[in-house]
């Protein structure tokens, strides 16, 4: 493995570093505080090629690397960690459809996908199945040529802005992953709705919604897949999703440990500044080792998933320890900055309320370790 970036990687973290510099990192408070969606990011994103990443270039993909791909969500989340969530979500739906979908889906979506023109979100998760996913409930019944979708989902990023929903539903009585399909659903199909707008500890400017689903009629050719094929797509999503996510967690410790870093520079106290007293430079050393050994286990991942080896405990890894570090570091940065972490003046108090949703999607981080303890030892059972 080499730790070096070639000249693509430098220039895609390099573009990606300066958009996020100029374009996000001086509104992410305002879009923080009056939960702000910024849908105008998003085109400017699908300039740059940002929006079709694992796609195709036949499709209008930039076809990047999951190396690349996390550098990107890395340099974003360090501005604001809420678009790359939803960017991040967007791309599984719109490499979901490229690798899964039919010829006529992928001329119908990726390409508008990919160019910004739809926003795609991500619905598995339900009230009573979310690290147990298998076990949803919503159902689709065939009928004719169309499937009738009955149900709500929770808890969908991008939700009430996106387009175009990959919706996970049950369209047969077995019970687990087996009944599961996976349906393409527009925005504005009858029969689709939307309930409440969750209220979030973090992660405000990113719409998380509720989906529900009267009587909904889709038509047979937005089936993704087949029949009984939907939790394999979901699954086959999430090697990559969990190294995106590890990324974003190293980008929103980074950002919090250089503010901390600024921070005890300038701040004074007992006549000379706090980065002079010992105490404080044990803080940042740690918070720095932590996030670069977070780095290199997600670029292990990411590098092991391009070569197609078998990261699935290594995803899981990098997804767990980098979140994990991420919310450590946050934490740290607001004890350094004191009072003026705690007030909305400094970034922080956001980096860590963002954060802490990292231990928790893209599965939590204790189904990451039960993921991790099963590839060590063998799928047991009690």
């Amino acid at each position: 493995m080499r730790f070096d970036l070639d000249e693509e990687q430098s220039e895609i973290r390099d573009m990606v570093r300066r958009f996020t510099a100029q374009e996000i990192t001086p509104y992410a408070g305002k879009w923080d505080e009056t939960n702000h969606f910024p849908r105008e990011i998003y085109h400017q994103m699908a300039e740059l090629g940002l929006m079709g990443m694992t796609t195709p270039e036949e499709y209008g993909g930039s076809a990047l690397s999951r190396l690349s791909n996390a550098l990107v969500y890395e340099e974003l989340a360090k501005g604001e960690m809420a678009t790359a969530v939803g960017l991040s979500v967007h791309n599984m739906v719109t490499g979901s459809i490229a690798r899964f979908g039919n010829q006529q889906q992928r001329r119908l979506w990726v390409s508008r996908l990919a160019s910004g023109e739809l926003l795609g979100a991500f619905s598995l998760s339900e009230a009573a199945s979310g690290s147990d996913a298998a076990s949803l409930q919503c159902r689709a019944e065939c009928h004719n040529n169309s499937y009738i979708l009955n149900g709500t989902k929770m808890w969908v990023t991008n939700g009430g802005e996106a387009d175009i929903y990959l919706v996970m539903a049950r369209t047969s009585g077995s019970k687990g992953a087996a009944g599961i399909s996976c349906f393409i659903v527009e925005k504005g199909t009858p029969g689709f709705s939307f309930g409440k707008t969750e209220h979030k500890m973090g992660l405000n400017s990113s719409p998380t919604r509720e989906l529900i689903f009267e009587n909904c009629e889709v038509p047979l050719a937005n089936r993704l897949g087949e029949e009984g094929q939907g939790f394999k797509i979901a699954l086959s999503s999430l090697d990559g999703g969990r190294i995106n996510i590890g990324a974003i967690g190293i980008g929103v410790a980074q950002a919090a440990f250089e503010t901390a870093c600024d921070y005890s520079r300038e701040r004074e106290q007992f006549g000379q500044p706090i980065s002079a007293f010992q105490g404080i430079q044990f803080i940042l050393a740690d918070m720095a080792m932590k996030i670069e050994a977070a780095r290199l286990l997600v670029y292990e991942a990411a590098y092991k998933l391009d070569k197609g080896q078998n990261a699935g405990m290594y995803a899981s890894m990098a997804k767990c320890f980098a979140t994990d570090i991420a919310m450590e570091v946050t934490t740290d940065a607001v004890q350094v900055l004191g009072g003026a972490g705690y007030v909305r003046d400094y970034p922080v108090e956001r980096y860590m309320r963002d954060v802490k949703v990292a231990q928790i999607f893209e599965g939590t981080n204790q189904i990451q370790r039960v993921v991790i303890a099963r590839s060590l030892l063998g799928n047991i059972r009690k």
